[in-house]
């Protein structure tokens, strides 16, 4: 089922984050979750989903991934903080 979705994923509360787009949420943090893929998620352990925005259009979620990953560190944090402040893994929440 494709469902376009900007996420945020971090290896621990405050530390390394990762700002993403795809149109399968369940299958592609399964990926940085269990290091599937090679690359930055998998270098820096990033494996908790702290965020995610479901969108209806995949222009949406590209133009909001963009948004977000051109902000500044602080504003991805409040970002996250703000539906999430506790940096929980929100991964059960979406399979």
């Amino acid at each position: 089922m494709k469902q376009p979705a900007v996420y945020i994923m971090a290896n621990k509360r405050n530390g390394t984050i990762y700002t993403g787009v795809t149109s399968n949420l369940v299958r592609r943090v399964y990926e940085h979750k269990y290091g599937v893929v090679v690359g930055f998620t998998k270098k820096y352990n990033c494996n908790l989903l702290v965020f995610y925005e479901i969108h209806e259009i995949m222009y949406t979620a590209i133009t909001r991934e963009k948004q977000i990953k051109a902000g500044s560190r602080k504003n991805k944090v409040k970002i996250i903080e703000r539906v999430n402040p506790e940096w929980r893994d929100l991964y059960k929440n979406i399979v």
